[in-house]
């Protein structure tokens, strides 16, 4: 499929192992792991997980004013954060020409701030409007965060937002990228973010889905392990901006990859049970899109989320359609499940890794069960490799499926 030609200029993240790629990378390099037992959880007896990746250290910063926090829960606080560093590592924060029609935002969560929700749901509960006030719905709204950022730096471009649960921030990504492809702006601030909450690993609890290694936080997730008990909820955000090549030349932008190909389905059957064949096909589209085989992608970065009908069908599609020999890990299994800020803090992670030819493991990853697909798991330690093309998958409750091919910028 032709048409321009889109770029990454700027990337940035927030997560429990810190908010620059070097941080990041010596964690994961260090097999240092962001859960914690969260003594806060204690409260909900029926909740049996105790596990979660909390940004701990979170602050906003102190430019920022009281007017401007207004609208932000700290789902958008994350995001608005994370679109701020961007910026700054693509050279716009202070270009006045994002603000002139040719900047939009594709952003999403799989919720707004429980904060507020909570609140509106005590005015149903109690019949009292306690805590309620104008900014309310905006702190709560599915849309939240792609509306902050439009706000904050005054974006007047087009606005998609996607609260698609864990496929929020690759969707983003992935729309953004048709915006400009297709030619309808030149710049688009993409990705999700996620903030914590109980009643996140509630969803999964429910579902007998979350890991319960209560009392030993830093062996679990463990994605594609015959030994993992399920998944880990995080908190995080993640943004990209992307640019159309010829815009982004002609102002000597820093040129960190070339995202060539997206692809995205539905599974059309079942909410939460994911399907194989779809999984794959959301691959192929990608490829196509891109005019690649698939012998031209070298790594994927697998959604990896340590549930076990997740891991054997993802592991089985990647097969199928690349053969037992591709390079796969998960981050996930260091950060937990960060939900609509996954899509894009693996997005990122994968052109870093690309760029520097290291390719992080997957932790706790001791023995790879044997239903999961053959391919070739990256266990114990990073991997030196030169590919030239990666690719990101996530896949959603609602049976959405997403996948992001990224070209290395010579």
């Amino acid at each position: 499929m032709s048409g321009r030609r889109v770029v990454v200029t700027g990337m940035a993240g927030i997560t429990s192992l810190g908010s620059d790629w070097a941080s990041i990378e010596a964690n994961f390099s260090a097999n240092r792991s962001g859960i914690r037992r969260m003594h806060e959880w204690d409260r909900f007896t029926e909740l049996n997980t105790r596990l979660a990746g909390p940004v701990d250290d979170f602050s906003v910063p102190s430019h920022w004013t009281r007017k401007q926090l207004r609208s932000m829960g700290r789902v958008s606080r994350l995001s608005v954060l994370a679109a701020e560093r961007a910026l700054a590592d693509a050279g716009l924060l202070d270009d006045a020409s994002i603000r002139d029609g040719r900047m939009g935002v594709a952003c999403g969560s799989s919720t707004g701030s429980t904060e507020e929700i909570k609140a509106f749901g005590n005015m149903l509960l109690n019949s009292v409007a306690d805590g309620l006030n104008a900014n309310s719905y905006i702190r709560m709204m599915p849309h939240t965060t792609a509306a902050n950022i439009s706000i904050f730096f005054g974006l007047t471009g087009r606005v998609i937002p996607t609260s698609s649960a864990c496929t929020s921030g690759s969707q983003g990504i992935g729309y953004a990228y048709e915006a400009i492809k297709f030619g309808r702006l030149p710049l688009m601030l993409a990705g999700g973010a996620e903030e914590l909450c109980a009643t996140e690993a509630m969803v999964f609890d429910a579902l007998y889905a979350t890991s319960l290694k209560n009392d030993a936080p830093h062996t679990s997730p463990r994605p594609y392990d015959s030994d993992r008990d399920g998944l880990v909820i995080g908190e995080g955000a993640g943004m990209l901006v992307l640019e159309e090549l010829e815009h982004a030349l002609a102002r000597g932008a820093t040129i960190h990859a070339e995202l060539v190909g997206f692809g995205s389905n539905a599974d059309g059957q079942h909410a939460t049970k994911p399907e194989q064949l779809t999984m794959r096909r959301a691959m192929e589209l990608a490829l196509e899109d891109a005019g690649l085989a698939p012998t031209a992608i070298g790594y994927v970065n697998g959604h990896g989320t340590a549930t076990e009908q997740g891991d054997i069908a993802e592991t089985h599609a990647t097969q199928a359609l690349f053969g037992s020999g591709m390079p796969i890990s998960s981050q996930k299994s260091y950060l937990g499940h960060t939900l609509g800020a996954c899509g894009a803090l693996e997005s990122w992670f994968s052109i870093e890794m690309m760029n520097r030819d290291r390719y992080i493991h997957t932790l706790n990853l001791d023995s790879v069960d044997p239903r999961c697909g053959e391919l070739d798991y990256l266990q114990g330690a990073p991997r030196a490799m030169q590919h030239e093309y990666v690719m990101n998958n996530n896949f959603a409750f609602g049976g959405i499926n997403t996948s992001l091919i990224f070209r290395r910028w010579a």
